[in-house]
């Protein structure tokens, strides 16, 4: 496994890290401690290091899982990062609480779900720039650092990459952005990432599987179950998705590269990019995307880009 330095955290992250919404219950799939337990293993056997959750992926039930995970392991090995700003009611049905009071309610929450006295990269969850232009909001969490509670700040962008937050990180204390990226979404290419590199912030590509479409098993037609969070897609948008995929795994993927690999390697060798946190339904998911680090190291001779 390789490991970044994240920014200017000074932390060193697996390039390959684990994205664990589908824990909260909301891909199709209800999680036991046993099933995420085995998963985690699995991926610290392959050397991967870093988690990824939020507090609104099943109220807080991602996180407790992760946290069942800990108190049974050293937690020094991990590398955790989770989010902040929303209260999950439902399946896809939150209410937004970026208020500084509601939020520090949330960050207890985490600690006591995670089972753990500190979070490493604590994030702003895709909020809008009002909800980040609150000073108070960024004092409470200053403090919050200096109590020993966060050790690190970061934004997690939502669907506008917003560039008012991307360029003003540093100034609420922040040092990484998270960020959808992936060969089907390469928008932050354009202003993000420039910005990222420009003032040394390290930069998580979540989504770089394009929700699991960039794995080549999903095809035209196909539908999604009404309790997976895909099921949004369904129909046309579908449908021309999967119709693009078919197109790159063709003219792009050497027919001897699994496409999932090489969409996680194709994500990694943007310089800006520092780690990718792609979600692990299994332990065979875990070892694949792993593998994705040896096209990395490796000279076959892959058609990396797409222009």
């Amino acid at each position: 496994m390789q490991y970044r330095v994240l920014g200017k955290t000074g932390m060193k992250v697996s390039v390959i890290g684990m994205g664990t919404w589908q824990y909260g219950g909301e891909w199709g799939h209800d999680y036991t401690q046993t099933e995420v337990d085995r998963i985690l293993n699995q991926a610290k056997e392959v050397g991967i290091n870093f988690i990824d959750t939020a507090e609104c992926y099943g109220d807080h039930l991602s996180e407790s899982l992760i946290g069942g995970y800990l108190t049974q392991h050293n937690r020094e090995d991990w590398i955790v990062a989770t989010k902040f700003g929303h209260q999950f009611h439902s399946h896809m049905n939150r209410t937004d609480k970026f208020g500084a009071s509601d939020v520090l309610q949330q960050l207890d929450r985490s600690l006591t779900a995670l089972n753990t006295e500190y979070i490493d990269l604590y994030q702003f969850h895709s909020g809008n720039d009002e909800a980040f232009n609150d000073d108070e909001l960024w004092t409470m969490l200053d403090k919050q650092v200096q109590a020993g509670k966060i050790r690190h700040i970061g934004l997690s962008l939502n669907k506008s990459n917003s560039m008012h937050q991307t360029v003003n990180a540093a100034e609420i204390g922040a040092s990484v952005i998270q960020v959808v990226y992936n060969r089907l979404d390469r928008r932050p290419e354009q202003d993000v990432f420039p910005a990222c590199e420009a003032n040394q912030l390290g930069v998580l590509a979540r989504v770089p599987l394009a929700s699991g479409f960039l794995t080549g098993k999903y095809k035209a037609g196909m539908k999604f179950g009404e309790n997976d969070v895909r099921a949004r897609h369904n129909g046309v948008e579908l449908d021309e998705t999967l119709k693009q995929v078919e197109l790159i795994q063709r003219n792009e993927v050497p027919h001897d590269v699994d496409i999932a690999q090489w969409a996680l390697a194709w994500c990694l060798r943007h310089p800006a990019v520092t780690s990718v946190i792609p979600g692990c339904k299994d332990e065979t998911q875990v070892i694949r995307n792993a593998q994705a680090v040896e096209l990395l190291e490796s000279t076959h001779p892959l058609v990396w880009s797409a222009d």
